[in-house]
């Protein structure tokens, strides 16, 4: 195969069989391809954004997002189903927070 004079050597020397044995495996691409999914959208990072100052019941995330009840759910499942959040029961309330790795992923 030929390829741009400027990488053949990059090639010769072992590059490109290099770059490939880096890759990660398929399942945690599709790992993090659900990730990135989950924080496409922008209500999706506000609520990360609010869960990361202090955990919040639905309640007080429906008041500050000024959303309907089934679109913060579905939202706040689309969170939970990838790791970014949990929600704990307490009492009468589901009280969400923001896990480690949702906290690695807003500060990228």
């Amino acid at each position: 195969m030929e390829v741009p004079d400027e990488m053949k050597e990059w090639v010769d020397e072992g590059g490109m069989e290099r770059a490939l044995s880096s890759l990660p495996g398929d399942d945690v691409l599709m790992e993090i391809g659900k990730i990135h999914t989950a924080l496409s959208d922008p209500l999706r990072l506000k609520i990360l954004h609010l869960l990361s100052h202090h955990p919040l019941c639905v309640c007080l995330m429906k008041k500050a997002l000024d959303i309907s009840d089934s679109k913060l759910s579905y939202h706040l499942s689309v969170l939970k189903e990838v790791g970014l959040i949990t929600g704990e029961r307490k009492k009468n309330w589901r009280i969400y927070s923001i896990t480690e790795k949702g906290m690695k992923y807003l500060r990228m």
